[in-house]
């Protein structure tokens, strides 16, 4: 499989003639892998196009089975940094600021394994994100499992390097603590920016513990550093018991919008994504998406989970609103795999990144 990876740009040459204008557009995983080198012509549909430039094509399961092969984020190529990338998945596996339940250090890694069961092309929207972006896996940041303060150094200057050189970062978390760095470095580059935030808690504590950074304070610190622009803030799916009776009261004195789960029950959240477009305008935005926004029902593996959440229908339904937005980075957190036993949080993970993916900016739609 390793001698696949070093075949790369071989392969590269001997299928370039079938990623021409005037040629056909397949899914040939070839692009990628020359494994799949066994893939037949007649079974490529020639009605689909052909955009004439290269993109990074994930193999497909017709042909390479999905057990196969070293975990990367949908068996993208993985390489070292986001040189020559429109959009990257990026891990951080660390879980040193949570409260409660620990275990999302290993959240990057089995998004990966789940993640195997993503194919090329979005069904319900037709995006065609391998048609229209060139994406890859550019692994892991070299967190520090003992300092968390040193951990979110090391995070800001890898963002910023990635930010640097013109990528998306579709991050695979790894605790909510790592929002606040992220932000930093997107800030840096951007401006303060717009937020679409989907939780369960609303993560603007001050003090915790005697401490100032945790999975529970990441927003809070970012309004301090003048990170966001406040009025295009929207946080979705939150609730809970609380140590006051308005835990929100925060989020709205600064200008958020707070959106409680007791309002999101029984309905499509469409008509609520359609005001949150309207809210962010055509300015940067960051979409910040917590596992725990969902029902424990439906994704058990996480830190700290609260009943009566979101369902998996509605947290596609707030990633496909954003369509249209100004993304400029993503993030999934707080995945715990050792709560995990069905493998369902984590595959559920992967399918939002996925459709994080979809709604980027300059993304094709069939």
């Amino acid at each position: 499989m390793l001698s696949c990876w070093r075949n790369l740009n071989a392969t590269r040459a001997i299928i370039s003639p079938c990623y021409t204008a005037a040629g056909f557009f397949s899914l040939q995983p070839q692009q990628t892998l020359s494994l799949c080198s066994d893939r037949r012509v007649s079974r490529v549909n020639p009605n689909r196009k052909c955009s004439g430039k290269r993109y990074n094509v994930p193999p497909s399961a017709e042909f390479v089975a999905r057990v196969s092969g070293i975990p990367t984020m949908a068996k993208l190529p993985y390489q070292e940094t986001a040189d020559g990338l429109d959009a990257a998945f990026v891990g951080v596996p660390i879980d040193t600021g949570t409260s409660n339940r620990p275990g999302a250090r290993f959240g990057p890694r089995q998004i990966r394994v789940e993640s195997a069961m993503l194919r090329a092309y979005n069904s319900g929207t037709r995006a065609a994100p391998y048609e229209s972006l060139m994406v890859a896996d550019i692994g892991d940041v070299n967190v520090n499992v003992y300092d968390l303060k040193d951990t979110c150094k090391r995070i800001m200057e890898a963002y910023r390097k990635i930010l640097a050189t013109g990528c998306i970062p579709l991050t695979m978390g790894g605790d909510h603590t790592i929002a606040y760095p992220i932000l930093q470095a997107v800030a840096e580059k951007y401006g303060p920016v717009g937020l679409v935030h989907v939780d369960a808690h609303a993560d603007t504590s001050d003090v915790v513990l005697g401490e100032k950074i945790g999975h529970g304070t990441p927003f809070r610190r970012c309004v301090e550093e003048g990170l966001l622009d406040c009025k295009r803030v929207v946080q979705i799916g939150l609730r809970g018991s609380g140590y006051s009776a308005d835990s929100y009261e925060w989020s709205r004195a600064q200008g958020f919008r707070v959106v409680q789960v007791e309002e999101c029950w029984f309905k499509s959240l469409a008509p609520l994504m359609a005001e949150v477009r309207a809210q962010m305008g055509s300015g940067p935005v960051y979409l910040s998406f917590d596992i725990d926004a969902l029902d424990p029902g439906f994704a058990p593996g996480t830190g700290t989970p609260e009943i009566a959440g979101l369902t998996p229908i509605q947290g596609v339904e707030i990633i496909r609103g954003c369509r249209g937005l100004n993304l400029v980075g993503c993030d999934l957190v707080e995945v715990s795999p050792p709560y995990d036993t069905t493998g369902n949080t984590a595959l559920t993970g992967a399918n939002l990144l996925f459709e994080m993916l979809c709604v980027l900016p300059k993304m094709k739609y069939y």
